[in-house]
């Protein structure tokens, strides 16, 4: 059989180059794969593995504010110079003289404390931003069925006075300031340290006897609140309230900004 033979000598001659083939492609690929290796290397050789050039740069686009962030702030920049304009900023006048109280007046807090000492009694007074109304008008000049037209709205003050005799309970009185008179809201007895809520506190104040009101003015005027001293706290709270609002737009501005 000559054709077997033939075709075995012809499989066993073609080997060789198929083997050499094989190798010369095999070559081939392997050069292209370094030299693409070669190529992406020396174009990233100042990158680490991870590639934090590639995260710096989205870090860097992410520190960037959105655009209402930066609208805000230019409204708040706005309001800041408004509030350093007014007219009520900064413009207390100096304590009068003879006023009764110590001020104690911390920034970022709604209320100012003042207090003295009287006869053996510590006073301590708390006093509250004010209740402002702007636009105020006189009554009505005409006539009316019960002539019981109702006052103008007024500004005034919250206050709770507070007077303790040592080891002892205090009176604590709600009061409301008005430029020009004192109205008592409530009188309670208070224990030191006690928050009993379910203490009695006695009758609406407005309910006791008229001679017992008037005395109690009178209680509270002697020890120091009175129209002259509440007139200055007026300027006083209305300037603070000026300040603590533009202290509370700094504050936002810097908490935007970070």
């Amino acid at each position: 059989m000559a054709f077997p033979s033939t075709l075995r000598k012809t499989v066993q001659s073609l080997a060789p180059l198929a083997i050499r083939l094989t190798r010369v492609q095999r070559s081939y690929h392997t050069s292209i794969f370094t030299a693409l290796t070669h190529t992406f290397h020396s174009r990233h050789s100042t990158l680490s593995p991870f590639y934090p050039n590639t995260l710096h740069f989205s870090t860097a686009a992410d520190s960037r504010k959105p655009a209402s962030d930066e609208s805000l702030l230019r409204v708040i920049e706005s309001e800041i110079q408004c509030a350093e304009e007014s007219d009520e900023y900064d413009q207390v006048e100096e304590t009068p003289s003879g006023f009764p109280f110590e001020i104690e007046d911390t920034p970022g807090l709604q209320t100012i404390t003042l207090t003295r000492e009287y006869d053996g009694e510590l006073i301590k007074v708390n006093v509250h931003m004010p209740d402002l109304v702007t636009g105020e008008g006189e009554a009505d000049d005409g006539d009316d069925d019960e002539g019981d037209t109702e006052k103008p709205s007024r500004s005034s003050i919250p206050l709770v006075v507070n007077v303790s005799k040592s080891g002892g309970p205090c009176l604590e009185f709600a009061c409301t300031a008005y430029p020009d008179e004192i109205t008592i809201d409530s009188l309670s007895v208070r224990k030191p340290d006690s928050e009993d809520e379910l203490a009695y506190e006695g009758p609406d104040f407005c309910d006791l006897d008229g001679n017992l009101q008037k005395a109690f003015h009178k209680y509270l005027e002697i020890r120091g609140i009175k129209p002259s001293t509440t007139s200055y706290l007026h300027e006083y709270m209305i300037s603070k309230d000026s300040r603590e609002y533009l202290l509370w737009l700094k504050n936002l501005k810097k908490f935007i900004e970070e």
